[in-house]
């Protein structure tokens, strides 16, 4: 397979960081193929003005963010919109100074569509909507773009998808603001157009500086931020768009909040969407939220403290490991397979040679080898994950490439790479340095 060389870079600095690539998925996309299918069918839904919720649970680096990536780069081919935020000490669903407020300003910042897959799409999208509104109204009737006629009916469109809004929550703040803009857009006034953005962001701190220079009395909060996104959706339905897909990953920072009951406002929230797109209140609407199992399943702080959640959201009693249920509302990553990392790994062997211009010297026995030895340290079977694999690997093929006289088989059955600990066995030793300082 040929790959671009800004790809092939990308994918390589970024999975040796341990961090998930933006660009490029699909070249080394192995496994998750029931994952990948049950959300995709959650997209259809969507598409068809429904709602869908899923959590994703994960040990970390278990490929939790690539799966999140997967689905993101899939669902802006089929012409959605997608935001997505990190949670993190300073942004949460619920808080008291401006956390919640936070996370809506990163979701917004980083709206994408499949011509600003990067983020910052909010000004592309509000001037496609105009544009296109005004392209449908030319082919209908003809009309010349400067006569007045043109102008009345192309105003007709824009108040017909305003209108619609104005019966949500919020809605009628909303169809404001796109009011200020549509008139903004046609008078060629660039700064009004800033600020309605700006608006539309969340970057407005008080109410007296939105009516100074935009005259509306209202701006968004930490308590209402949510709505927003609710009404977004419903407008990019009207402006041509398949449909809206909210992504939130590290979950495990609403676990660490030490107040418990900042964490139950935070759980709360994640119960109001959870009913909101069960329930039917929310159209071309789709959340995912990804966490490790013990921010979700713990009973003491993780989202299974919160009672209403927890009854919602625990397995029957015909689930097990080998029969899962993926219409489930808890998505649980299994480990990938030693013929699937197989797989990988020789993907990866082959971008790396094709980034750096040599020809590849790792044969199917060597790849078979490796995984071998990473897959019989003690305690991999349930400890390991994909992350620490691929980037041994990569360090292999660097290590290779940058000596080239270096032989394979010595390198890989070197003591530094046979027995270098895994986390489980670093933790171990660790904790026996501990006592044995102790005893002494």
């Amino acid at each position: 397979m040929k790959i671009p060389k800004r790809i092939a870079n990308t994918l390589i600095n970024a999975l040796k960081g341990g961090v998930v690539p933006r660009i490029g998925l699909p070249y080394i996309t192995v496994g998750r193929e029931q994952e990948i299918n049950a959300l995709l069918r959650d997209v259809e839904i969507i598409a068809d003005g429904g709602a869908s919720f899923r959590f994703i649970s994960g040990k970390y680096g278990s490929g939790k963010s690539f799966l999140l990536q997967t689905i993101r780069n899939y669902v802006m081919d089929k012409n959605f919109v997608v935001v997505d935020a990190d949670l993190s000490p300073e942004r949460r669903l619920q808080g008291t100074k401006g956390q919640g407020l936070a996370t809506y300003r990163e979701l917004i910042q980083n709206m994408s569509t499949k011509t600003r897959p990067e983020g910052g799409a909010l000004p592309l999208v509000l001037d496609k909507w105009i544009s296109g509104v005004q392209s449908s109204v030319a082919m209908e009737t003809g009309l010349d773009f400067s006569s007045e006629e043109f102008t009345r009916l192309v105003q007709q469109k824009i108040f017909a998808v305003i209108n619609d809004l104005n019966g949500l929550v919020h809605g009628f703040d909303f169809a404001r603001l796109l009011t200020l803009y549509y008139q903004a857009f046609l008078d060629g006034d660039e700064e009004t157009k800033a600020k309605v953005v700006r608006w539309f962001r969340g970057e407005y701190a008080t109410k007296t500086e939105a009516k100074q220079e935009l005259g509306v009395n209202v701006i968004i909060t930490d308590d209402d931020w949510y709505e927003y996104i609710k009404i977004f959706a419903a407008f990019l339905k009207n402006a041509g768009y398949a449909g809206m897909l909210v992504l939130i990953d590290e979950l495990v920072n609403i676990y660490k909040i030490p107040n418990s009951i900042t964490r139950q406002y935070n759980y709360e929230k994640i119960l109001t969407m959870y009913n909101d797109t069960l329930q039917g209140k929310a159209k071309y609407f789709g959340i995912i939220m990804c966490g490790t199992p013990q921010c979700i399943e713990d009973t003491r702080r993780g989202i299974y403290s919160y009672e209403a959640l927890r009854s919602r959201l625990t397995e029957g009693r015909f689930s097990s490991g080998n029969t899962r249920d993926m219409l489930a509302p808890i998505i649980k990553l299994s480990p990938l397979t030693n013929e699937e990392m197989l797989i990988l790994v020789e993907k990866l062997a082959d971008i790396h040679a094709q980034l750096f211009g040599y020809e590849q010297r790792l044969t199917q026995d060597d790849l078979i080898c490796f995984i071998q030895i990473e897959y019989s340290r003690v305690g991999t079977n349930s400890h390991i994950t994909p992350r620490e694999i691929i980037r041994d690997f990569i360090e292999l093929l660097d290590i290779l490439y940058q000596n080239p006289k270096l032989k394979v088989a010595e390198l890989m059955n070197s003591e530094s790479f046979s027995y270098a600990k895994t986390p489980l066995e670093e933790q171990a030793a660790d904790a026996l340095g501990e006592y044995a300082e102790f005893t002494l």
